[in-house]
């Protein structure tokens, strides 16, 4: 079982709620726990505090009729005495004796109202007119013709004046929207004329976007498409029977071309795609010429292959640079080895590298006898100094050694 201030749930689901006169049932609850049970009529309870709460506002800020405040009150007394929900039901009951005698009240007031309901009329009428007169002279031509409208619909709501203060009145209010109608003609017969300039305008254009759309000259039309496009925003709005039409027709020819255009480039593209296939059977090809061990077979097969690339076309362009690149890397492999060849075969390059050779030999022979010698007279750092010297000019030895090996000596 479960409780609060104001009710509780007993162990077969029945919900009570606490009143002055004890307790009454609220109803039953068998779809879950006690707790969403009365959680469900503290709600339905807090629906009437806000329904309540709601007719005292428009009580107090509204012209609810007596009868109709009547009605509201004993609707709403009715489901406080039927006690289906849980809360404090006896305040409830008080704030709606309170409205009550709040609109017995009001009945008499209204009664000193209707004095004054004739001013009042006058006042708001005078209100009407000023505002349809300031209204007259605006360019907002939908949102002032809204608010016109408006205003005669306000006026219909009100009651009679006496016959010549309401004629005068009602004269100044129909001068002004009369006004207004004029104004606002002029401006949309404006308005119609610019809009057929923009058809003739439009049609121009369509015509010539049609006469484009067999074009394969794909460029300079796309080109040209795209300034007709530009041309065609600037013209400004036909009229609404034309704009459509116009329309259809101008982005029709340019579909003609671009999807021309499409099928043109994806023919191409499939072309280029076996180009592709082809030139990477032939960097294969090339590649198995690595490592070169005869330049000159190597060239002589390189020049066939470089033939058959050249004969085979255009590829994908961002699968050239790479796929060249391949190729680029197997010539460089035979010009490398070439310019090997050649070194050894230089007569003046071997000349050099002997001189380079036995300069550097001297060299060493000379710092190895002044190290023995400086050791011998007991200088030792002379002798260390040397060996440093000694093992730089060997280092260089070994390596013109080497150099000269490779020239077949």
């Amino acid at each position: 079982m479960s409780s609060d201030p104001w009710g509780r749930v007993d162990e077969a689901g029945t919900v009570y709620v606490r009143t002055a006169e004890g307790e009454k049932i609220a109803g039953s609850w068998q779809a879950g726990s006690p707790e969403e049970a009365l959680a469900y009529f503290e709600r339905k309870y807090e629906g009437l505090v806000v329904e309540i709460g709601l007719l005292e506002r428009r009580l107090e800020s509204t012209d609810l009729s007596t009868k109709d405040a009547m009605t509201a009150i004993e609707h709403l007394r009715e489901q406080v005495d039927a006690h289906h929900a849980v809360g404090d039901l006896d305040a409830l009951s008080k704030r709606l004796d309170t409205l009550t005698a709040n609109v017995e009240q009001r009945r008499e007031q209204r009664k000193a109202q209707k004095a004054q309901q004739s001013e009042e009329a006058r006042r708001r009428k005078e209100e009407l007119v000023a505002e349809a007169e300031e209204l007259a002279q605006s360019e907002q031509w939908r949102a002032a013709g809204d608010r016109l409208r408006a205003l005669v619909e306000s006026w219909k709501g009100l009651p009679r004046l006496d016959r010549r203060t309401d004629d005068a009145l009602w004269h100044r209010f129909s001068h002004a929207r009369s006004t207004f109608s004029k104004r606002r003609k002029a401006h949309f017969a404006q308005l119609d004329a610019q809009r057929e300039e923009a058809r003739q305008r439009k049609e121009r254009l369509v015509a010539e976007a049609e006469a484009l759309s067999d074009s394969r000259d794909w460029g300079p039309t796309a080109a040209k498409y795209r300034e007709l496009m530009q041309e065609w925003k600037a013209a400004g709005r036909a009229q609404r029977e034309h704009e459509e039409d116009l329309w259809q027709r101008f982005r029709g020819a340019q579909d003609v071309f671009f999807q021309a255009r499409s099928a043109a480039f994806a023919e191409r593209d499939a072309e280029q795609r076996e180009n592709l296939t082809r030139k990477e059977e032939l960097v294969a090809e090339a590649e198995k010429l690595l490592p070169v061990t005869d330049h000159k077979a190597a060239r002589a097969a390189f020049r066939g292959i470089n033939e058959r690339w050249d004969a085979i076309g255009h590829v994908p362009r961002d699968a050239k640079a790479k796929i060249e690149g391949r190729l680029h890397a197997v010539e460089r492999a035979i010009e490398d080895a070439e310019e090997a060849e050649w070194r050894r075969s230089n007569p003046e390059a071997r000349a050099r590298a002997a001189g380079l050779t036995g300069q550097l030999q001297d060299a060493v022979d000379k710092l190895r006898a002044q190290v023995e010698k400086a050791r011998s007279a007991g200088n030792e750092a002379k002798a260390q100094k040397l060996e440093k010297e000694l093992a730089g000019r060997q280092e260089l030895l070994d390596q013109a050694l080497k150099g000269l090996q490779e020239f077949g000596g």
